[in-house]
């Protein structure tokens, strides 16, 4: 009998029927959280060394608990643990494995611990792992991306506004203004680390814990650097959850929509850039197409993230105090938020690294139209205020399409019959490269701003 039950709430007394078959598949969890098998460990470990300290456990038998929790960490590494249908979830594995390697010994590994603060702790310490990773692609990727921009940093093409050209700018100012998106991002992820950062093991089921352990030491072997204060708070809290999942909504958001602009100027109507193979695919049916299956992809797993933030917010905003089952789905949340933002990231970061800039189409897709603001400012410069030297250079545009003539190619009789102080320097103002390098002030589109950009985010980068 001892054999059959891994529950760890004990199936005697009222639960001698056993468990509603359909609940019992219902109750299962370990499918999802198998996944924290090494961080329950290290977790039981720590507590094991602790429950040593306060003569719960003698150092013999600390000495056996972990070496058989050597002994069922290969075991999950290798693929070789026995996972039975009774088994409940990681936890009760871990622990069935550890009575059945030491015996009866193993049973005291749970003494003033609830699985409400254990898997609390397995979670945080997965999250705060989860964080680096996502941070060091974030590295590479912003590495990368500025990178591009570096190397790119002539290449001139239209700015757009409503999806209207509006400016001419420099391709590598476009890029950057995702990076500096993306420099946001890792930033709220660093917030969040030093909220993750707090243990709540020793926390109990709610009440927290009565063998006096030292948490402080707890938390060191731990690695975290500070513990909660509240047990209450500490077994029921799943906001950094509700906050990984917004800070990668907000990640995917950014990827969707530089996504969409990287498809939109791949299309034949735009080609400016040329998308490696690599990240394309063609079509079952007409073999000319080239499609940008990856952005599309990447743009489509935005919506899955942001459902899943709305999922976590949803399941909390009703509970009660403290533990309740309905928290069982928040790792399948976690891991599948984690799960599709790395590979949204690593995708991305291939797309950018192997896409070729088609120069010549982006510059041939200026136009001088694109410069009216710019007589405006010619205007303002003679004196004129803002809003006449505004309306001034819209009689231009509107003189030279009756007339079916560039803005460049109005005579200076048709400028002069608008304003007085147009004179022959307005034809200087006709050369995009000069356009782009009037915006000197810092975040411009100049040479001088775009490499202060470049430099602020290779700093930000290297101190990541």
């Amino acid at each position: 009998m001892e054999g059959k039950t891994s529950k760890l709430w004990g199936c005697g007394g009222r639960f001698s029927r056993g468990m509603n078959v359909d609940l019992t598949q219902l109750n299962n969890s370990l499918h999802i959280d198998k996944r924290l098998a090494q961080q329950d460990i290290s977790g039981s470990l720590a507590y094991s060394k602790i429950l040593c300290q306060t003569g719960i456990l003698e150092q013999a038998e600390f000495e056996m608990i972990q070496s058989a929790f050597q002994i069922i960490s290969r075991e999950w590494d290798g693929g070789m643990i026995e996972l039975r249908d009774d088994d409940e979830d990681v936890h009760s594995v871990n622990e069935r494995r550890l009575t059945e390697i030491i015996g009866e010994i193993g049973k005291k590994i749970h003494t003033g611990r609830s699985r409400n603060d254990q898997v609390a702790l397995d979670m945080k310490m997965w999250m705060k792992k989860a964080i680096l990773d996502i941070l060091d692609i974030f590295r590479n990727f912003l590495g990368v991306l500025v990178m591009k921009a570096d190397e790119n940093i002539d290449i001139l093409m239209p700015g757009y506004t409503h999806l209207q050209r509006a400016q001419p700018i420099r391709f590598s100012h476009w890029l950057l203004s995702y990076g500096f998106f993306l420099q946001n991002d890792c930033d709220r992820l660093k917030q969040l680390f030093e909220r993750v950062d707090v243990l709540p093991l020793g926390s109990g089921a709610i009440s927290g814990n009565p063998f006096n352990i030292n948490r402080t030491e707890l938390a060191s072997l731990l690695d975290f650097k500070n513990v909660t204060m509240n047990s209450m708070n500490a077994v029921s809290d799943r906001d950094y959850i509700c906050e990984f999942n917004f800070i990668s909504t907000m990640i995917s958001l950014h990827l969707s929509r530089l996504a969409e602009d990287l498809i939109i100027y791949s299309t034949k109507e735009f080609n400016f850039i040329k998308l490696s193979g690599d990240f394309c695919t063609g079509s079952s049916l007409m073999p000319q197409k080239f499609n940008p299956d990856s952005l599309e992809l990447i743009r489509g797993s935005c919506g899955g993230i942001f459902g899943q933030l709305t999922n976590m917010i949803v399941t909390l905003k009703a509970l009660p105090s403290t533990y309740n089952k309905d928290l069982q789905n928040d790792k399948q949340s976690m891991f599948y938020v984690y799960d599709s933002i790395t590979l949204s990231l690593k995708v991305m970061c291939g797309v950018i690294e192997s896409m070729d800039i088609l120069e010549i189409n982006c510059r041939n897709a200026l136009s001088f139209d694109m410069l009216a603001t710019d007589i405006a400012y010619y205007l303002v410069r003679k004196g004129m205020s803002f809003r006449e030297a505004h309306h001034c250079s819209s009689k231009a545009i509107d003189c030279a399409e009756r007339n079916r003539l560039g803005i460049n190619e109005l005579p200076m009789s048709d400028y002069k019959a608008i304003s007085e102080k147009f004179n022959d320097d307005i034809f200087d103002i006709f050369s995009f490269e000069k356009s782009v390098e009037q915006y000197q002030a810092i975040g411009g589109t100049s040479r001088n701003s775009v490499l202060s950009q470049i430099a602020c985010l290779k700093k930000y980068i290297d101190n990541l």
